[in-house]
């Protein structure tokens, strides 16, 4: 069987960490590197968390760590959500740090491009920063990107700010580099995310997946104020899912660019599906998801990670 290289660019991070634990089980996904980059918590945390997480799992994938904070602005962190640490909520074991690379996120996407022999696609789960760097830093690598699937941006309203999605609102300037980059790029926003909840019965099924499945549900558990009567929201795990099964969303083309400038709308991404600003078309959004195929699957793949 072929398998698709991948990049999975990440500041872990709950639901981070419920992406990277059905990614890295799946056969047909070559993880060749997870680079860590400044997000929900600062990057001592999210490259502490990405090793955590691998040791958990018994996974030896190379860990990179990524920027410490965005291109032009402050740090601004989710803790309210993902707790202090970024991944309360479970006892994990003690980082598993042989794994780390001693070059930087950007230098390891370059030479992990550059080395594959077939192009490479990249899950951005956290601020685009490192990307944006890499592709400014080294333009070479455009053509070894087989696309960028983003958890990302908004069609709607957002969750930090007015219309803001957290990962693109913290490095908007990075999100604009990476959305002109003329990459091949699918969005799977926050609408998406908000969409494709577990219920609190799908959390249930889980622990009794086993050591992965309680892993999660634990997380889940604590993640946002804990108010899994509603449903948790998969933002992250959304994107991991579109990369391994696409067919269970609906895509539509558009111009997407990103508001840098007004405090009001700041890091909104105005998404064009009717050419109305005469731009390009630049990004495959995902409009719509398979909400009940897409919980069963999920949960189906964490229960196959056990037995993996």
């Amino acid at each position: 069987m072929k398998t698709r290289k991948v990049i999975i660019d990440t500041d872990p991070g709950i639901d981070d960490a419920a992406a990277i634990a059905v990614m890295l089980s799946e056969p047909s996904l070559d993880v060749k590197l997870i680079a860590s980059v400044s997000g929900n918590v600062g990057i001592e945390h999210t490259t502490n968390n990405a090793l955590k997480l691998l040791a958990f799992l018994k996974k030896d994938v190379p860990v990179a760590k990524g920027a410490a904070a965005p291109l032009l602005r402050d740090n601004r962190f989710a803790t309210n959500a993902h707790g202090k640490s970024g991944m309360g909520g479970f006892d994990f074991p003690e980082p598993k740090n042989e794994l780390l690379l001693e070059e930087n996120a950007v230098l390891s996407e370059y030479r992990t491009l550059m080395d594959c022999k077939e192009k490479v696609s990249i899950l951005t789960l956290g601020p685009l920063t490192n990307i944006a760097l890499l592709i400014l830093t080294f333009p070479e690598v455009k053509g070894k990107i087989e696309e960028i699937i983003m958890m990302g941006g908004s069609t709607e309203r957002g969750n930090i700010g007015i219309y803001g999605e957290f990962n693109v609102t913290i490095d908007p300037e990075a999100a604009k580099i990476v959305f002109r980059s003329g990459i091949p790029i699918t969005m799977v926003g926050l609408d998406i995310g908000r969409k494709a909840r577990l219920t609190v019965g799908d959390l249930e099924e889980l622990e009794k997946g086993g050591e992965t499945g309680m892993m999660i549900s634990s997380l889940f558990r604590s993640y946002d104020g804990g108010h899994i009567e509603e449903g948790v929201k998969m933002y992250d795990p959304s994107a991991a899912m579109y990369l391994m099964e696409p067919e269970l969303f609906e895509t539509k083309k558009a111009f997407v660019d990103v508001e840098t400038a007004s405090p009001i709308t700041m890091g909104a991404t105005v998404v064009d599906f009717d050419e109305t600003l005469n731009g390009t078309k630049n990004v495959s959004v995902c409009v719509d998801v398979d909400v009940e195929r897409f919980r069963r699957r999920y949960v189906q793949r964490v229960a196959e990670a056990e037995r993996k």
